[in-house]
C-alpha cells in the first residue's frame, strides 16, 4: 500500500515475533503500524490482540523495496 506496484515490489528480509498469550478459539485482530518507510527498506510493527483486547503477539518485519525489471 505504500509503494508504486507498477515500478516496485517487496520482499521480506527479517521477521521476529513474540507470542505472549494463546488464542485457542474466537477471533484475533492484527494491526500493522509503520516504524520506518524508506526508499529501499520498510520496518513494520504488528500487534495481534484477542477480542478482550489482550495482546497475544507482537511482531516486527523488515522489508526490502526492489525495482521491477
Amino acid at each position: 500500500l505504500t509503494i508504486d506496484t507498477q515500478k516496485k515490489f517487496v520482499v521480506g528480509l527479517e521477521i521476529n515475533a513474540n507470542h505472549l498469550k494463546s488464542a485457542r478459539d474466537g477471533i484475533v485482530i492484527g494491526q500493522a503500524k509503520p516504524i520506518h518507510l524508506g526508499k529501499t527498506t520498510q520496518v513494520w510493527e504488528i500487534k495481534i490482540k484477542n477480542t478482550a483486547n489482550q495482546l497475544c503477539c507482537i511482531s516486527r518485519i523488515t522489508l526490502a523495496i526492489l525495482d521491477k525489471k
